[in-house]
């Protein structure tokens, strides 16, 4: 049911995640970049596939040496509610742990309520006093 994201599982990961809500894509979602990130985070990232082999779920997950971070993590919707999101978290969260990382961070839209009740639920914290900011590289001179 639960297995590491290849490349391969690409095309269909990147309609999955088109077709649901909260998730937003963006130029660094392209192939070339979720390889390089897969590469880069071997074994971390994961997909889920019902019994006939629909994909159901699918996360990034990958850590910069220090933090841990989880990506686009989706269910669809009818199948939510049955622990499938809590089952590809805590498999990213064992990797992170396994390579030494002791804190997992995410982004969540603001307005996303259901996102925002689902990781409230498995324990992620709200960080007030933190804020994202960010900055496209593509304008960069020199």
């Amino acid at each position: 049911m639960i297995s590491e994201m290849s490349i391969e599982d690409y095309e269909e990961v990147y309609a999955f995640w088109s077709q649901q809500p909260g998730v937003g894509l963006t130029e660094s979602d392209s192939r070339e970049a979720i390889e390089l990130f897969l590469k880069r985070n071997p074994g971390m990232s994961c997909v889920v596939r019902d019994d006939d082999g629909t994909l159901i779920g699918a996360v990034l997950c990958g850590h910069d040496g220090r933090r841990g971070f989880l990506h686009h993590m989706a269910v669809a919707p009818a199948h939510r509610k049955r622990g499938i999101g809590r089952m590809m978290v805590n498999f990213c969260l064992k990797r992170l742990r396994d390579s030494g990382i002791t804190r997992c961070n995410i982004w969540v839209y603001t307005n996303n309520e259901a996102g925002n009740e689902f990781w409230r639920a498995i324990g992620y914290v709200h960080r007030a006093d933190l804020g994202m900011m960010q900055r496209s590289t593509a304008d960069v001179s020199g």
